[in-house]
């Protein structure tokens, strides 16, 4: 009978170490997902330039379009944390969609291959940002959901695990550019 107390004194630590395990684990799963929105941004980021090179000969008159991509460009890049970041990325969404449009009117350049490749790419890069961001807003809620449940909360103020932000983008970019350039 002397081991009672023993005995719930070791489950009462193996389920203290296993929710504080579980908290850490949703903290690097959003870290995680946080980073694969990075590569794919990157991605993106690395398309843009090579896409602007392509059209610029053919857009002489269109220079406005091309300096608001390549600002848009930038400021994503110089964007930290989910909210800056879905600011930025709604901005330049829009102004890639700008350039689409005025691609439509220059027929050589749409039937150009280089521009047909980089839309394919750009679409397919749109996707699976698309995908990361769901995963990251997935991994957000479940890690949010643990530390404000009973009795896990007690845990996770105990060693200051804060709610994690939603990446959320702006409402006029929640459609993905068309790319139709054939």
């Amino acid at each position: 009978m002397a081991y009672i107390p023993l005995v719930l004194l070791a489950i009462i630590i193996a389920w203290f170490v296993a929710a504080y395990n579980k908290l850490v684990r949703f903290r690097n799963q959003i870290k995680n997902a946080w980073h694969q929105i990075d590569v794919q941004l990157k991605r993106r980021y690395d398309l843009i330039p090579n896409l602007v090179e392509v059209v610029k000969d053919y857009m002489a008159y269109e220079q406005e379009t091309l300096t608001k991509v390549i600002e848009a460009r930038g400021a994503a890049l110089s964007a930290k944390g989910p909210a800056a970041q879905a600011k930025a990325e709604g901005i330049l969404t829009e102004t890639l969609k700008s350039l689409f449009a005025v691609v439509e009117n220059y027929p050589e350049l749409k039937a150009n291959k280089n521009v047909a490749s980089l839309q394919e790419e750009l679409t397919g890069t749109e996707n699976k940002i698309s995908f990361a961001r769901r995963f990251y807003n997935d991994s957000v809620m479940t890690y949010n959901n643990a530390i404000q449940s009973i009795p896990t909360n007690f845990i996770a103020s105990m060693f200051n695990f804060a709610q994690e932000a939603y990446f959320e983008t702006e409402p006029e970019s929640r459609t993905v550019p068309k790319a139709n350039l054939r």
